[in-house]
């Protein structure tokens, strides 16, 4: 069984943030596969299904970014998942728009989002997909860039972020994280 989560903010006015790119991937993911999620559970809009035979776990935490952590603590306890068969996907501005990278574990480095995951779960031993929104101006404050919209030059490459991030879910379900990392880190 895996759990998947993706990071965001809830409500219309975050929908399509920066910052959300984690709930995109979730949603794009869902959709290919025909699985719904819908229902509110553990401080998250969730769903379960199947990826072959693999039993799987979507969830948006609707807790606000910085409290992710909760809604994902919730759901490891409720499933008694260990944190290897987590999948978080995430923003990341310390990439370029639209680049992947997929990790076996790591820091949280500015995302607090992260910071919450790792601080309740005691542990950054899980995997993720980071998705590259770009650096921020230098007259932007970070907060006020990651809840900004796209750039319209910047959708297309995004798009493409969202539709490898769900291919790379997938890929890490089926196969492992190592033969995601192979296939899909640029």
């Amino acid at each position: 069984m895996h759990i998947v989560v993706g990071l965001g903010n809830p409500g219309d006015k975050y929908r399509y943030t920066k910052h959300n790119v984690g709930f995109m991937a979730v949603d794009y993911f869902a959709a290919a596969h025909k699985l719904n999620i819908g229902r509110i559970k553990y401080k998250a809009v969730m769903g379960e299904g199947m990826i072959g035979e693999e039993k799987l776990v979507l969830a948006k935490p609707q807790t606000y970014m910085n409290l992710s952590g909760e809604s994902v603590v919730a759901l490891m306890n409720w499933y008694k998942a260990k944190p290897s068969n987590l999948i978080v996907v995430y923003d990341d501005v310390d990439l370029p728009v639209g680049k992947i990278r997929i990790r076996p574990f790591g820091s949280s480095g500015s995302h607090n989002g992260m910071k919450s995951i790792i601080y309740l779960l005691g542990t950054d031993q899980f995997p993720r997909i980071r998705i590259g929104i770009g650096k921020q101006p230098d007259f932007m404050d970070l907060g006020d860039y990651v809840l900004g919209k796209f750039a319209d030059a910047d959708i297309p490459a995004m798009e493409e972020a969202v539709k490898k991030a769900s291919l790379t879910i997938e890929e890490i379900v089926r196969n492992g994280i190592h033969s995601a990392m192979n296939k899909y880190n640029g």
